[in-house]
């Protein structure tokens, strides 16, 4: 099977199946979802094609997190996933004979779900590891706790018996206290680690699922590869977006209408073909500009001032300010890297 190309920070989406999981979870808690995100529920009509940025899903979870007053959000909303939460791809997965066959069928459509960094799976004697590499930036503990968990939920669904975990890892700091963690995953939780992952015996491979379906599976595996072929390899629209944006920064704010009629579309019909893409114009401004402050930075030559410049800001303190938020630190911290 040919090794994907490296994920990049314009490339990292979740699935709107996906992100639905969250609006479910929030309502079952007594939540108005879409006042604790400030956005509607995707569509159910759309098959799991709308794609949320990463760093938007990020946003989402923080906020839910914070509604809820719960950091352990990640773990508890992983253990809600659903087969209709994965899209097509859950149904594929639900109607394989065994772990093994899942697994394989995870490999090759897990582009429907999430495409954040490279799936690397390591089968030995006797275990097998998967590791996540390749990511373009870290999401941050909310998003990997609730992929893994998630993942481990609904091996959890649809496998015959209850198949066992050796190891779980996760590359943020170790928090005060991991009972919970390694409660539910009933293993050993390892933090500060290279690479998001799960070890497991290679025995699991070969136990059977639940609800093996050949008839419903080739049906299933056909919607898949459908779907997938309707997935753009990388997306245009945004790269375009950000070039303009990166332009119209030599001159000040940057601002949407300019950029829509450059296009030659409306600002209405930008906004939306963003939205159906999970973005926001302010984000993409605001993700550019720390993106482009962390390049100018890298250039000893360039003055704090000039760098402030550079990126559209009439003011020193403005662009202090905009960085602290970006990254916690001050640019001259990033540039001495004390940050």
């Amino acid at each position: 099977m040919a090794t994907p190309s490296p994920t990049t920070i314009h490339d990292v989406y979740y699935s709107s199946t996906y992100v639905r999981l969250l609006f479910d979870y929030l309502s079952l808690q007594g939540l108005d979802a879409q006042q604790v995100l400030g956005e509607a529920r995707p569509a159910d009509a759309d098959r799991g094609l709308g794609r949320y940025a990463g760093r938007h899903w990020r946003q989402m979870l923080e906020r839910a997190a914070a509604a809820l007053q719960d950091p352990l959000l990640g773990l508890h909303l992983g253990q809600q996933i659903r087969t209709a939460h994965l899209g097509v791809l859950g149904y594929v997965l639900h109607a394989c004979r065994d772990v093994g066959a899942a697994l394989l069928r995870w490999q090759q459509y897990d582009r429907l779900i999430a495409h954040v960094a490279q799936m690397d799976v390591r089968v030995e004697p006797h275990t097998v590891t998967i590791e996540w590499r390749n990511a373009p930036e870290s999401m941050g503990a909310l998003v990997d706790e609730t992929a893994l968990t998630a993942l481990v939920q609904f091996a959890r669904n649809i496998t015959v018996g209850a198949p066992q975990i050796e190891a779980v890892r996760f590359p943020h700091p170790r928090p005060a206290d991991v009972t919970p963690y390694e409660a539910y995953f009933g293993c050993p939780v390892l933090f500060d680690q290279p690479l998001p992952g799960v070890r497991f015996a290679a025995d699991l491979l070969q136990q059977p699922l639940r609800q093996p379906d050949d008839a419903l599976l080739d049906l299933m595996e056909q919607q898949a590869r459908t779907l997938l072929a309707q997935l753009p390899a990388g997306d245009e629209l945004e790269r375009e977006v950000r070039q303009a944006i990166t332009r119209q920064l030599q001159s000040g704010e940057p601002s949407l209408e300019p950029i829509a009629t450059a296009m030659h579309i409306t600002p209405r019909t930008l906004h939306r073909r963003l939205s159906d893409r999970g973005l926001q114009f302010r984000q993409l401004c605001d993700d550019t500009r720390r993106q482009l402050a962390e390049n100018h930075l890298r250039d000893p030559r360039l003055s704090l001032a000039e760098v402030a410049w550079l990126l559209g800001y009439s003011e020193h303190s403005a662009f202090t300010r905009a960085f602290r938020r970006w990254t916690g630190v001050s640019p001259q911290q990033w540039r001495s890297g004390s940050g």
